[in-house]
């Protein structure tokens, strides 16, 4: 017999060996445990038994709840990646790495900048861990690469979920309708600045010839409907430049007060010859808001055109100023025909009126739409209270500036 066929013999005797002892050590455990837990070793042994069975099957059913998890992140048109608590990406579904121009599995393990190749995106992710939620909207590789919404969520113990949506098609479409939206503004103003002014001219020609009063009356409409059709074209072509003209620069300390008064000031002769008392409060001391005086003015000037509009002869307005903790709150106040409660929560969607019916003097439907997306773009908040038949105050509010650091 060869020296082969002896070390073989000797190591499988060396296993039967150890596994005698293994055995035997295991039993002993058993037996131990057995004691303590007031039971023979054989009880204990079918108990552990069916333990284990029971862990090995909630391992495969964990298992098979994980393959279900990447199939649905792989089906859900959005690129998933979670980085650990190293800023590695220990998950990306398939979407992710064609998003990311990789093969499958090519960024697992990856620094979240070597996956990235995007400084901007690892900021997402940071700002994330901080506040809990950030978002920007990137375009990957080139000015004429793929344009993603990138979004990140804290995934507990130091990890972060991050997610892209592709918005090329969006925006591309957006641009169209911002094209087209804008292209016909144009074309429509000239024609009703035409109409404007012959309209204007026949009422001020009416007013001295032998014109009967119906015709005079007559020519007074033409006046209104064409300056109602200029507002809204005005309106139209203003709310596509502020959904699409990217954020609105945060360069000014606004002192809301003073716009409010200046904003009250503007429709004093509107308020006028409506029959309406307009009036301003101003609550204290009032600190300055980032953001833009003209935007912000424009906010107060609809809110406030709405409310003149809405209330009856001798009616008031009220235009409030205070602060609220970490923000100005500024609020209009009508005691007007108010809103249904069932309508409150759409009146700020574009071309949403409550009842046509009962609007006095005309209206396009956009004023709120403006005001909402402007307060928002000032990163606050719009809402409206309201009783029908007792008037409606609607109110929004702004983040007061930070003081320098």
């Amino acid at each position: 017999m060869d020296a082969y066929a002896l070390a073989v013999i000797a190591l499988q005797a060396a296993a039967i060996v150890a596994l005698v002892v293994v055995a035997t050590r295991r039993r002993r455990i058993l037996e131990d445990l057995g004691r303590q837990l007031g039971g023979s070793s054989d009880q204990f042994d079918s108990r552990l038994r069916r333990n284990l069975g029971r862990l090995a099957e909630l391992e495969k059913q964990t298992a098979q709840l994980l393959r279900d998890l990447t199939v649905v992140a792989d089906l859900s048109g959005v690129g998933i990646v979670r980085l650990d608590a190293e800023d590695r990406v220990d998950f990306a579904n398939l979407t992710a790495h064609s998003y990311l121009d990789r093969g499958p599995g090519g960024i697992l393990g990856q620094s979240a900048i070597e996956a990235f190749i995007d400084r901007r995106i690892e900021d997402v992710a940071r700002q994330a861990q901080e506040s809990g939620f950030a978002s920007a909207e990137v375009t990957l590789r080139s000015s004429e690469g793929p344009t993603f919404m990138v979004r990140a969520r804290p995934a507990g113990n130091g990890r972060v979920w991050v997610v892209f949506e592709d918005v090329s098609e969006l925006r591309r479409l957006q641009r169209i309708r911002a094209e087209f939206t804008e292209n016909l503004s144009h074309e429509l103003r000239t024609p009703l600045s035409t109409v404007s002014l012959l309209a204007e001219t026949l009422a001020t020609e009416a007013e001295t010839a032998d014109v009967p009063a119906r015709m005079r009356d007559r020519i007074g409409r033409i006046g209104v409907e064409t300056g109602h059709l200029v507002q809204m074209v005005n309106e139209i072509l203003d709310l596509s430049r502020i959904e699409q003209g990217g954020p609105i620069p945060m360069v000014q300390d606004v002192d809301l007060g003073r716009v409010a008064t200046a904003s009250a000031e503007r429709l004093r002769l509107f308020a006028e010859r409506q029959g309406v008392d307009l009036s301003v409060e101003l609550e204290g001391d009032i600190p300055p808001v980032r953001g833009d005086e003209d935007r912000l003015g424009q906010v107060l000037v609809n809110l406030l055109h709405n409310a003149v509009k809405f209330s009856p002869d001798g009616g008031a307005v009220t235009v409030r100023v205070r602060r609220a903790e970490a923000e100005v709150v500024v609020s209009v106040a009508d005691r007007g025909i108010g809103i249904p409660r069932a309508a409150q929560p759409r009146v700020f969607e574009r071309f949403y009126k409550v009842d046509r019916a009962r609007v006095r003097g005309g209206g396009t439907g956009l004023g709120l739409s403006i005001a909402r997306h402007v307060v928002e773009a000032h990163a606050g908040r719009i809402w409206v209270e309201s009783e029908e038949g007792r008037g409606s105050t609607f109110s929004f509010a702004i983040p007061i500036t930070p003081p320098p650091t």
